[in-house]
């Protein structure tokens, strides 16, 4: 895939180029379907020294992203050197919803246990 994705050029190759090149996605974008990924990973085993353990070769990711008419506009190359430099948003979403969800429940119990004790 490292020689591969340079025959990708920006704002200038389209899809069928880079089906021609790659073949169909690994997966495409959860919310954007003009997000391609394509993942290439290798295993192999290390020698007797190391007992044998299964080392990771090559562990490869391109993401590609095309416009409206299917041009590709944006190219991410990561490989398993590079892979360790990708930030992660540290923040943290707290989910309100589930909140209310539980004090609503728990006050829906308690007003029906009141109402059948009316009863």
């Amino acid at each position: 895939m490292d020689k591969r994705q340079k025959l990708v050029i920006l704002n200038e190759s389209n899809k069928n180029d880079v089906i021609k090149i790659f073949g169909q996605p690994a997966t495409k974008g959860m919310t954007n379907e003009n997000v391609w990924i394509y993942i290439e990973r290798t295993q192999t085993r290390e020698k007797i020294l190391k007992l044998g353990r299964n080392y990771l070769a090559k562990n490869n990711v391109l993401v590609l992203e095309f416009n409206k008419i299917g041009i590709v506009v944006q190219k991410d190359f990561f490989n398993k050197n590079n892979m360790k430099d990708v930030k992660f948003a540290k923040s943290v979403t707290v989910n309100e919803l589930k909140k209310e969800n539980f004090i609503y429940s728990f006050l829906s119990s308690i007003r029906t246990k009141m109402e059948s004790k009316k009863k």
